[in-house]
């Protein structure tokens, strides 16, 4: 299985910064059997975390391999949320941009 910190690193690599123009959010993944990693998209850019983010809009909890699969596209966020296998705390709008700001 894919390392957290490899898929972190996966969305960093595939941030689209023209859909994050006018984003100023902070994303905090909570990997339940796994580290905990966030991403702040500011000013067009994004810069990846180890760790927990107090400042977070949107908290995403979820196991590593639903974690693999959303950022994969083998899992649908949407179906993974509606089965409990992914949690979310804060900003639920927020959450669902995270495709077209990390597209695959």
């Amino acid at each position: 299985m894919t390392s957290v910190s490899e898929i972190i690193n996966t969305l960093n690599s595939r941030f689209d910064a023209d859909a994050a123009d006018d984003l100023n959010a902070t994303f905090q993944f909570n990997i339940e059997d796994g580290d905990d990693y966030f991403i702040v998209v500011k000013d067009g850019a994004c810069e990846v975390g180890q760790g927990e983010n107090d400042d977070a809009d949107v908290t995403l909890i979820m196991n590593t391999e639903t974690f693999a699969g959303i950022a994969t596209g083998e899992t649908d966020g949407m179906q993974a949320f509606m089965s409990g296998q992914l949690r979310v705390e804060g900003d639920m709008m927020l959450a669902t941009k995270i495709g077209e700001i990390f597209p695959a």
